[in-house]
C-alpha cells in the first residue's frame, strides 16, 4: 500500500536567472515522494493571487495531492529569487511575509495529521510565530507510529537555536548538511570535532533514531543508533543544486519506511538526490516517464 507522507511548511516559487519555477522544501519532497510510489501530500498556503492558482494547478499537474494546501486571501504566494553559481550552488533570497508565514491549524490538518505514515518539515516554515506553533500542532497531533522528519534548512537569519531544538525534540530523524552541522553543534555550545562525533551527540542530546549528514557532491554519512555508514555519492553533471537536497529527504524517507538497512537507505537517497541535481529544476520530468529509468542512467 502506498504511505500517506507530508511536506509541511512552505511553498513558493523560484525565480532563477533564465527560469521561474515552482518550488519549497514540502513541495520538491512531495514531489519525489510521489515518484517513488508514495502519496505525496503538501501541506502549505499560497495567496488568493495568480501565482497561488499556479501553484496549485501545476502541483496537480505533477500529481499532487493539493487537497490541504491552504489559501490566503490577503498574504500573496511565495517567492524565492535564487542565484547560481559557476559550480551551480544556490543562493536564496526569501520574501516576506508571504502566505505560508500564516498556516493556520484547523480541523483538516487535524485529521490529516493523523492519519499520515510520515511528515517532513524544516526550520524556514517556522520563521513567523503563527506556522511555528501550528506545525507544532500538526506535529502534536500524529500518531506514534508517524515518522517525524526534521529537514534542517538554515536560510539567511531565519533560525534559532530555540527553533532547531524545538524541532529536533520532535522530531526522529533529523538531516542536514555538513555546513549545517557545525553551525548547530555552535549553537548547543558544543565543541564540533568530526560529523561521526557529532552526529552521535545529536542522537543522545535529542532521542533521534536517525541522523544524515549530506556532503554536497561528496555523499553522505548516516547514523542510527551506533551504526553509521558512508556513501560517496555519485557523479554527475550538475545543472543546478535546486531541490537536490529535498530528493535526498525523499529517498531516504521512502527506504525508512520500507524498512531498508542503513547502506540502502543511503544508497537510494544518493540517487535520487543526484538525478535531480543532474535535471534543470527541483521537479524534474523522468525519462521515459519512470523514475527507475532515470536513475538507472546515474548509476
Amino acid at each position: 500500500m502506498k504511505k500517506r507522507v507530508v511536506g509541511l511548511g512552505e511553498v513558493l516559487w523560484d525565480h532563477l536567472p533564465e527560469r521561474t519555477c515552482l518550488g519549497g522544501a514540502p513541495a520538491n519532497f512531495a514531489y519525489i515522494t510521489t515518484l517513488m510510489g508514495d502519496q505525496g501530500i503538501v501541506a502549505s498556503r499560497v495567496g488568493e493571487d495568480s501565482a497561488g492558482i499556479e501553484a496549485l494547478r501545476r502541483m496537480e499537474e505533477l500529481g499532487l495531492d493539493i487537497d490541504h494546501v491552504q489559501t490566503d486571501p490577503q498574504r500573496p504566494t511565495g517567492i524565492v529569487n535564487v542565484q547560481l553559481d559557476e559550480m551551480g550552488i544556490a543562493k536564496f533570497e526569501i520574501a516576506q511575509p508571504v502566505a505560508w508565514d500564516s498556516l493556520e491549524w484547523n480541523g483538516d490538518w487535524q485529521r490529516l495529521a493523523a492519519e499520515a505514515d510520515a511528515v517532513c518539515f524544516g526550520s524556514l516554515a517556522q520563521r513567523s510565530p503563527q506556522s511555528r506553533a501550528t506545525i507544532h500542532s500538526f506535529l502534536s497531533a500524529t500518531s506514534p507510529r508517524t515518522v517525524k522528519v526534521f529537514d534542517v534548512n538554515l536560510r539567511q537569519s531565519y533560525y534559532s537555536l530555540d527553533v532547531l531544538s524545538e524541532s529536533m525534540k520532535l522530531a526522529d530523524i533529523v538531516k542536514l548538511n555538513d555546513e549545517e552541522l557545525p553551525k548547530i553543534m555552535c549553537l548547543n555550545n558544543v565543541v564540533h570535532k568530526d560529523e561521526l562525533s557529532s552526529a552521535k551527540w545529536l542522537i543522545r542530546a535529542y532521542d533521534l533514531k536517525l541522523v544524515c549528514i549530506t556532503r554536497g557532491g561528496r555523499g553522505s554519512l548516516l547514523v542510527q543508533g551506533e551504526h553509521s555508514t558512508e556513501h560517496p555519492g555519485f557523479r554527475v553533471r550538475v545543472a543546478d543544486t535546486v531541490g537536490s537536497g529535498d530528493a535526498f529527504t525523499a529517498g531516504l524517507v521512502h527506504e525508512y519506511l520500507q524498512g531498508a538497512s542503513p547502506d540502502l537507505m543511503n544508497e537510494v537517497a544518493n540517487l535520487v538526490g543526484a538525478w535531480v541535481a543532474s535535471e534543470v529544476g527541483a521537479m524534474p520530468a523522468p525519462k521515459s516517464g519512470a523514475l527507475e529509468h532515470s536513475l538507472a542512467e546515474i548509476r
